[in-house]
């Protein structure tokens, strides 16, 4: 569903996605683990068409995302640990309000809140401004936001962040749920155990080069370890990006 060539992308001097390869398949779990700065946001944001590709190229549902931009846009949810909401507006506001932007009839778009109240359980967060609202709350709404076209492919964007330890159970539940036949999910984080829960396959980004990427049990059989914590940190090591006495503190 993903397929990605070459990419890459650079600040001035800083590689923040270089020469990066990959694919997603359906009914997949895709994980893009890394530290902060490592190259992750930037790589999505190519994907979801907010940023331009210095070179390379990649398809996201079949679309070229240079090309068709409008169709990739059409095909992804984004859900990110920002949780940016409009304080003023209450659940269902926001999500109407993403709706109409999506092009989506009015009709369309209350039955699909109804849907999606029953998935995420939104309750009084349709009704009451997302000001009020908990970490929890908000990202129930983020996620019912980036739901609500019902998009073939979700990328989570450390969309654990800030949660308390129920948010981010639900959280990472619905993801486990989320793939199938023809859907895909990147799920893009600095927290190893996340990866280790819920990805099929992971590709560990480290100063915007992928160095690693198989099924989580294939990296902890090549770095002969016994959590993916370890298995990062020797193969960083390994990659020579970084020296020993910093991979290992």
């Amino acid at each position: 569903m993903i397929e990605v060539s070459n990419l890459s992308k650079a600040f001035g001097k800083v590689k923040a996605a270089d020469k990066l390869n990959f694919s997603v398949q359906a009914g997949e779990i895709f994980g893009l683990l890394g530290p902060n700065g490592a190259g992750k946001t930037t790589t999505l944001r190519i994907l979801a068409t907010l940023l331009k590709a210095d070179a390379g190229s990649a398809t996201v549902n079949g679309f070229d995302i240079n090309k068709e931009s409008e169709q990739v846009r059409t095909s992804i949810g984004v859900v990110n640990g920002g949780m940016g909401l409009y304080d003023r507006l209450s659940g269902s506001e926001v999500l109407y309000y993403f709706g109409k932007l999506y092009g989506m009839k009015r009709q369309a778009i209350e039955k699909r809140i109804l849907e999606l109240d029953e998935l995420l359980k939104l309750g009084d967060t349709l009704t009451r401004r997302c000001g009020s609202f908990s970490s929890g709350m908000k990202q129930k709404i983020v996620i019912a936001r980036a739901l609500l076209h019902d998009p073939s492919i979700i990328f989570f964007d450390e969309a654990t962040s800030g949660l308390d330890v129920m948010a981010r159970r639900a959280v990472l539940d619905f993801v486990k749920n989320y793939p199938s036949e023809d859907r895909a999910v990147i799920y893009s984080t600095h927290v190893m155990g996340e990866v280790e829960e819920l990805c099929d396959r992971a590709a560990i980004i480290y100063q915007g080069k992928i160095i690693a990427q198989d099924s989580t049990r294939a990296l902890l059989g090549k770095a002969q370890a016994s959590n993916l914590e370890q298995a990062f940190f020797t193969i960083v090591e390994s990659s020579g990006l970084v020296p020993a006495v910093e991979a290992s503190a």
